[in-house]
């Protein structure tokens, strides 16, 4: 490892104590570890998606690999242009400039923990998507924040189609 993937000590991080966010009416994102806390290894959160939450557009990151490992309910997640559902216990990594989108299966909630390797400064980002659902920020500004956040965001036929067809 390098200096900078270097985790000085354990990361510890009590569900009681964990930050949650409200990036829209219908998930939370409950912050666990950023970059800076891991050393750059990685970047830690869990994704909370209610029945019907839209979840993330698709997207891609140039800089890191997102690991999606779902502790409950189903998950519906765009990777290219195929289209996995996964459930409980199921595993998904999705590599650098890769497209992909995730939202809860039709009628499924889904409890999702989100992983980026390496680590990147992600929980700033959290708190903008937050910000622009109590409207005290824009969605130019998300776009804006597209290269600093490592956030790109792309059209997806195969993702619009999934989510029209229910």
């Amino acid at each position: 490892m390098t200096k900078e993937n270097t985790i000085a000590a354990p990361v510890l991080v009590r569900a009681a104590e964990a930050e949650t966010l409200a990036d829209g009416p219908t998930s939370l994102i409950t912050l666990l570890a950023d970059s800076e806390a891991t050393g750059g290894a990685l970047t830690a959160n869990r994704a909370t998606l209610q029945k019907g939450s839209p979840g993330a557009p698709a997207h891609f990151h140039t800089r890191a690999s997102e690991t999606f490992f779902v502790l409950g309910g189903s998950l519906r997640v765009l990777t290219g242009e195929r289209i996995h559902t996964l459930g409980t216990g199921d595993f998904l990594l999705v590599p650098p400039t890769t497209p992909h989108a995730f939202a809860p299966a039709p009628g499924h909630e889904a409890d999702v923990l989100v992983l980026f390797t390496p680590g990147m400064p992600r929980f700033d980002y959290y708190r903008l998507l937050e910000r622009v659902t109590k409207g005290e920020a824009t969605v130019q500004d998300i776009k804006d924040s597209s290269e600093l956040y490592d956030n790109h965001y792309v059209d997806s036929p195969t993702w619009r189609e999934a989510l029209a067809a229910g």
